[in-house]
């Protein structure tokens, strides 16, 4: 596989000797010809490795680069040249000009084949080349220079391909780019219109060369000649600083121009501060205008120096909360954030909706026919509409039924609307039809029957209200509740009476449970315990001097089966009064 560094270029820039060789790093070189050599970098020698001209020196249109390793691996080098044409290199590990050695990779030949390939490694072309060495095992920092020479009298160019498994490997790695000098510094990002001046102004040199790629190969600025020079455009820059030692000094540096941003104006809005979410998107379109949205961002800020400096951008799920706020636009390039505008803004101005606070549920009670509903002071700024067709902030209904009412705002052409829906409801008195009164063992349990269990509160005697109908373990003798509705439409009373009394008893003559008695009446004002038996008889009387009975009915035994009692007493008027609720029953059992 063959490894093209970078971007295939036309490297115009060659350089004839050794000591100016020319570094290989990021940009693989395609060289538009030799044209002969400077001085003899071999002092006379008539050969060097497999390159002789028998006679005469080595070279005659000669070109040298350098480049250094920067991983462990498989090197190889493709040289590529038109077919009529003689080309022949050796590379050679050293690290001085002065001290080549001999070369560790070299190939002289007269193309006999036609092949268009020269190197080491494997041609590319997949063709048997019998002027191709093996490959190269390199080791991380080891320094080559290849010299490649022109022996025919064609010279239309080369081309220098890397090749082998280290640049499969590490193919950002694979050489060392520190035999670039750093002379012009990092990359440079700019933006459209800005001034960068690169400067390879260097102690005691004598000269300077200037190069641009844009693209298509580094080429000359044949007008540049001083130490500085101002870039305009994007692209690779490299300077040539001729030292009078010889050691000359090759620097590069890219330089890359990025469109700068436009703001359009953005119109101010008006919204309603219903607690909704502000769509920035139709504001990101407005300021973009005919830019294309995948090269820039856009934000929005609250403050102008916050938008200047690209810090603390504002959500999208941003809800406005203030009546007037000023928002701040930045348009920023993705490929160079330097690249801003930050020069627009806009005005939300912000209305309250309408506020609504009357009642959401009213009750109207029997007694009265109608109510009132609605907004009780209208805003003259406002209009009010009802689902039933009224038009003004309050109505009068004699239904029950849900009513809604809507409120509108409308400034500059933009309608904020509320609503607020009323249920009205028909709420009766409420009436106790029962109390009922259970009695286990020694506790007692009350349950308070009504007409309508909503929206009712109880209270016995004067104790604290509650919502539940039942009450336990009240004290034996007369008790009130109370009952109120709490939609406002009155109240009841009733008066009960808790008594005690067991619910069987044996009168068998073995002096245990022999009578049935009732405790509790003794704090009753002249109480009446009336006895029954199931067909309403009356079968005995009792009061607070004979509280007790013995089963009997004219002094003979009744039959053992169930028995009704009813209790009557003097209320605070003295007026004779039988307990609704006590009407339990008892067994005898013999």
């Amino acid at each position: 596989m063959t490894f093209l560094i970078g971007f295939t270029s036309v490297f115009a820039q060659v350089s004839p000797d050794c000591v100016n060789a020319v570094p290989i790093c990021n940009n693989t070189p395609i060289n538009g010809g030799t044209v002969g050599y400077g001085v003899d970098d071999f002092n006379g020698a008539s050969i060097s490795g497999c390159i002789s001209l028998g006679s005469g020196p080595i070279e005659s249109n000669s070109a040298w680069y350098r480049f250094k390793t920067g991983e462990r691996g498989q090197l190889g080098i493709n040289i590529g040249f038109d077919v009529l044409e003689d080309w022949d290199f050796a590379l050679y590990r050293t690290d001085d000009c002065s001290n080549l050695g001999d070369p560790v990779r070299c190939n002289y030949f007269d193309n006999s084949d036609n092949n268009i390939f020269t190197g080491f490694g494997e041609d590319p072309t997949g063709a048997e080349n019998f002027q191709y060495d093996e490959y190269l095992q390199v080791q991380p920092g080891e320094e080559y220079y290849l010299f490649i020479n022109n022996f025919s009298n064609n010279n239309s160019g080369f081309s220098i391909h890397f090749s082998g498994s280290i640049f499969d490997e590490f193919p950002n790695t694979a050489l060392d780019c520190s035999i670039i000098n750093n002379l012009l510094g990092p990359p440079i990002a700019a933006c459209d219109g800005a001034a960068v001046v690169l400067d390879g102004t260097t102690l005691g040199a004598t000269g300077y060369e200037w190069y641009l790629d844009i693209g298509s190969g580094y080429q000359q600025l044949s007008t540049e000649t001083g130490p500085t020079i101002q870039a305009n455009i994007s692209g690779m820059y490299r300077v040539l600083v001729v030292m009078p030692s010889g050691n000359n000094i090759v620097s590069e540096v890219q330089v890359a121009y990025s469109s700068s941003p436009i703001s359009n104006p953005v119109g101010d809005v008006t919204i309603c501060l219903d607690g909704e979410v502000f769509d920035f998107s139709n504001k990101k379109a407005e300021a973009l205008g005919n830019q294309n949205p995948d090269e820039f961002r856009l934000s929005f800020h609250r403050t102008n120096s916050d938008a200047l400096l690209g810090i603390n951008p504002i959500e999208y799920n941003f809800i406005p909360s203030e009546t007037t706020e000023t928002i701040y636009l930045r348009t920023t390039s993705l490929e160079n954030p330097d690249c801003f505008d930050a020069s627009e803004s806009f005005r939300i101005n912000g209305f309250d909706i309408p506020q609504l606070d009357f009642e959401s549920e009213v009750f109207i009670c029997n007694d009265s026919p109608s109510t009132t509903i609605g907004q009780p002071v209208p805003n003259s700024n406002y209009s009010y509409s009802w689902d039933t067709g009224q038009t003004t902030s309050e109505i009068t209904v004699n239904q029950q039924g849900i009513y809604t009412l809507f409120v509108t705002h409308e400034i500059d052409n933009v309608s904020c609307i509320t609503e607020r829906s009323v249920r009205v409801v028909f709420s009766n008195p409420p009436v106790i039809s029962d109390i009922e009164i259970e009695y286990i063992d020694d506790d007692n349990i009350v349950t308070i029957k009504t007409n309508d269990n909503d929206h009712l509160e109880y209270r016995i005697d004067e104790g604290y209200p509650q919502e539940d109908p039942v009450f336990q373990n009240l004290l034996p003798g007369r008790h009130t509740v109370t009952i109120t509705d709490l939609n406002g439409c009155g109240t009841a009373q009733e008066e009960f009476v808790i008594v005690g009394f067991p619910k069987f008893f044996t009168p068998n003559g073995d002096s245990f449970n022999d009578v049935w008695s009732v405790g509790g009446i003794e704090i009753l004002e002249n109480p009446v315990i009336s006895i029954y038996d199931r067909f309403g008889k009356l079968i005995h009387q009792m009061g607070n001097t004979d509280n007790s009975w013995d089963g009997t009915y004219n002094g003979m035994p009744v039959p053992a089966t169930d028995y009704w009692f009813k209790l009557s007493y003097l209320d605070d008027q003295g007026q004779n009064v039988t307990a609704k609720y006590v009407n339990s029953h008892f067994s005898i059992k013999r």
